[in-house]
């Protein structure tokens, strides 16, 4: 592949997952309507602003390269939270949730593998 499209493509994922992710936190945790279906499915209305809110603190932790494996794993942990709450309420549409939980398991699989390569360079 070429070393200016490897160089860019991991990053442009990330971003890409951050800014798509942050969006729809921001609009799950704030928006009238999602108020309405936690409303409808019997959940406490304070697991939304929780969830959104988590979330995001874990996305701008997912862009800091110092704590991009903690942002990481915390995005993993609340998709794995939000399929479980989605499946726990009959709504198995959860594809989103797991193409977003590969993107970030690609970002930090493709991090450890520039700190090993850096190593060897040595």
């Amino acid at each position: 592949m070429n070393r200016h499209l490897n160089g860019i493509a991991v990053p442009g994922l990330r971003w890409t997952v951050a800014v798509v992710v942050l969006w729809e936190s921001l609009q799950f945790a704030l928006s009238r309507s999602a108020m309405h279906h936690f409303a409808q499915i019997g959940l406490p209305q304070w697991i939304r602003p929780a969830l959104g809110g988590a979330e995001i603190i874990a996305v701008l932790l997912f862009l800091v390269p110092a704590a991009r494996s903690v942002g990481g794993y915390l995005l993993l942990s609340i998709f794995a939270i939000a399929g479980v709450l989605h499946f726990l309420h009959g709504e198995f549409n959860v594809g989103g949730l797991v193409v977003y939980g590969m993107a970030v398991i690609v970002c930090m699989t493709h991090r450890n593998r520039e700190a090993v390569e850096a190593s060897h360079d040595r």
